[in-house]
């Protein structure tokens, strides 16, 4: 009885502790509200203004070219709200119009029409100047009509993606049989050979990433967002995988693909956004580089499962998480293009691909039976060589 009422009297008083500790995050809230109800009612800043005008900023995300002329989408990024009161094409002024109308607040967008009649294949220069006097420039390097999104153009996309993502990684996943009867070396040499071309990707997409950061408007933050992506994807994707312990098998050729999806993913947006610029016409042999440049990645996919016999639905599976992305990123990069999403995009698919090369790199260690430094045998040595080099060779076909 002595134990009951003492349970009774512990659970009656239990909500008085919560209450208190309520009461203290309120109190610290309310003094913040106070804080910035007073900044905006005194304006104390007012005494250090000298006259002189906010301090503007201007990112063009998106130029569409169609035949009532061009549309640009600017974001504001500046201190105060900003307004454009002109606007240059060639070092002309034209008529436009703005929606929605108005002051451009920090962070908003707002699409810019000018009924401009652009010359196929010529470059044309756009500035914007506010009514403070700043000016920002925009150049046009190729006028060609921006695609739509009709039937034709899609599938003319979804074609080229399946080529230079799908295609590849369903040749290099076809060497599986052949590959089956590698011995430890073999296997040894393989798994290096992923680890190489992952090792690749994973700089090529933080390059890429960084660079189209800088495009972005300032607020994004761009070198730190992707930084602060790629660690979260990485640490992510480690605890998911470290859940029921190091994958391996099936379950590591998944992440293997995962990662190549994602980085395929923001090479189709690249490649969509160049479209849709006309900075990028991609002919028969850019086709075929992006081919070979992508079969090694069937082959890293394939190395894990040397050992198993999985279903040939397992192999169309992978194919398409690893190769379809790219049909993804055409469509969503020639219709809607923005640096900073890209960006977002390809730190991703880093952060994925560091946890493959972590992962591999484990089950190397672990599958070693040789001597402390076996890590590091010819067979280990010459697959990252292979790798890399290969990777960095062919990507000579595709860099324009």
């Amino acid at each position: 009885m002595r134990e009951v009422a003492s349970t009774e009297a512990s659970t009656s008083l239990s909500p008085a502790p919560a209450r208190h500790s309520l009461a203290w995050i309120i109190l610290p809230l309310a003094v913040l509200a106070m804080a910035v109800g007073w900044l905006f009612a005194t304006n104390p800043l007012g005494g250090f203004n000298n006259g002189a005008p906010p301090v503007e900023n201007l990112t063009f995300e998106r130029t569409i070219l169609n035949a009532d002329g061009l549309d640009v989408l600017v974001r504001g990024g500046g201190s105060e709200p900003m307004t454009i009161a002109q606007v240059q094409v060639d070092d002309a002024y034209w008529q436009f119009t703005q929606d929605p109308a108005g002051p451009i607040a920090r962070g908003a967008t707002a699409w810019i029409h000018l009924p401009f009649p652009w010359v196929l294949g010529e470059a044309h220069a756009v500035k914007i100047v506010t009514n403070t006097g700043a000016t920002f420039d925009h150049e046009i390097a190729v006028a060609v009509a921006t695609p739509t999104t009709d039937r034709a153009s899609l599938m003319a996309q979804a074609l080229l993606g399946v080529f230079v993502g799908i295609v590849p990684v369903a040749i290099g996943l076809m060497f599986y049989p052949a590959l089956r009867g590698v011995g430890r070396n073999g296997m040894d040499f393989l798994l290096a050979l992923t680890v190489g071309l992952l090792a690749f990707l994973l700089v090529d997409a933080f390059d890429d990433a960084l660079e189209l950061a800088g495009e972005a408007a300032a607020l994004f933050q761009g070198p730190t967002m992707v930084v602060l992506a790629a660690t979260a994807s990485f640490l992510l994707l480690m605890a998911v995988g470290r859940r029921k312990g190091t994958p391996t098998g099936l379950a590591l050729a998944s992440y293997i693909a995962l990662g190549i999806g994602l980085h395929n993913l923001g090479e189709g947006l690249a490649i969509g956004a160049a479209f849709a610029a006309g900075a990028a016409g991609l002919g028969t042999f850019l086709v075929l580089g992006f081919t070979l440049h992508n079969i090694t990645e069937g082959i890293g996919i394939a190395a894990p499962i040397l050992k198993e016999r999985p279903p040939l639905r397992t192999f169309a599976g992978l194919t398409l998480l690893a190769g379809g992305p790219a049909v993804i990123g055409l469509w969503i990069g020639s219709l809607a293009f923005a640096p900073q999403w890209s960006a977002l995009a390809l730190a991703i698919g880093a952060g994925a691909i560091l946890q493959v090369i972590v992962e591999i790199a484990a089950l190397l260690r672990r599958g070693s039976t040789g001597a402390a430094g076996s890590a590091f045998s010819p067979a280990v040595v010459a697959g990252l060589v292979v790798g890399v080099g290969f990777m960095y060779l062919t990507a000579m076909l595709v860099k324009i």
